[in-house]
């Protein structure tokens, strides 16, 4: 019999392509990938990967072998699902995916609310940019700015907020508008709203910062680097920053709360999708 943890271990691997990768998305370290792999090749006396002193690589062996295991990892998330959704009561573990903005600004400071309302909750709140796999389990809950196409996932637009220019108050005293200097997100997020937003503000003016990590955008900001598009949630409580008025209508995001169709009637998840909802809400 095929042990199904290593089954598990290598189709991971096989998904990620690479052992940190793998390790990150199991929650396990990079020996325990390694070692578990190498077990499932021991059990069916077939040899799925090429070691290489920096990556592993599939075999033909082991890419007909993950082709053929997918299937099953499937049916094993689904049969989680379906385990936690029958679960009667209001407990338990529930993970949410958020950006970090959010994650850190509006639902975290807000969780003290959930405790005590349904102490038997347990948060997994991961802050993080790219988007976790409900269907994979990497979270029961996500908050997406952008609707999902994936089949199986049900979405609801619970809320939206603006950007803002934000920048050091005295560097606004001091400097005259054709001298403002920006920071922007990288070239990886130029097609995201408020990306676009920014550089159509900046025009010939000078980007002397690009960055992906919201915080250090602000933290620039607030040292007078220059002009950030931050979301307003963050500018305008920070008595660091003021908003720059650039006569231009801001720019938006909506917010999306998505959760896999199988957990739209689990208790658990229920009640933290409302609280969800309260924290956008306000």
């Amino acid at each position: 019999m095929i042990d199904w943890t290593d089954l598990q271990h290598f189709l991971v691997l096989a998904r990620e392509g690479t052992l940190s990768a793998a390790a990150k998305s199991l929650d396990v370290d990079h020996v325990t990938v390694a070692r578990r792999v190498a077990a499932l090749e021991a059990s069916i006396s077939l040899k799925l990967v090429d070691r290489r002193p920096r990556s592993y690589v599939l075999t033909e062996d082991g890419r007909r072998i993950a082709g053929l295991g997918k299937p099953m990892e499937e049916i094993a998330f689904s049969i989680e699902r379906t385990a936690q959704a029958a679960k009667a009561g209001i407990d338990g573990e529930i993970s949410i995916s958020a950006p970090p903005s959010l994650a850190n600004l509006l639902i975290a400071p807000r969780l003290i609310r959930l405790r005590q309302q349904h102490p038997g909750i347990m948060i997994k709140l991961i802050g993080e940019k790219r988007a976790a796999s409900l269907s994979r389990r990497e979270a029961d809950l996500a908050l997406r700015l952008s609707r999902p196409l994936q089949p199986g996932l049900i979405a609801r637009k619970i809320g939206h907020f603006e950007f803002g220019l934000y920048a050091a108050p005295a560097y606004l005293k001091a400097t005259p508008p054709h001298a403002f200097t920006f920071i922007a997100y990288d070239a990886g997020m130029d097609e995201a709203p408020q990306q676009q937003w920014l550089k159509e503000i900046a025009g010939p003016r000078d980007i002397v910062l690009r960055t992906n990590d919201l915080e250090n955008q602000a933290a620039a900001a607030r040292v007078g680097v220059g002009l950030a598009a931050l979301p307003r949630f963050l500018g305008d409580r920070d008595t660091r920053l003021e908003r720059y008025d650039s006569g231009r209508k801001p720019a938006g995001r909506e917010v999306w709360l998505v959760l896999h169709r199988d957990l739209r009637r689990a208790p658990a998840v229920r009640a933290v999708a409302s609280f969800l909802e309260t924290c956008l809400q306000e």
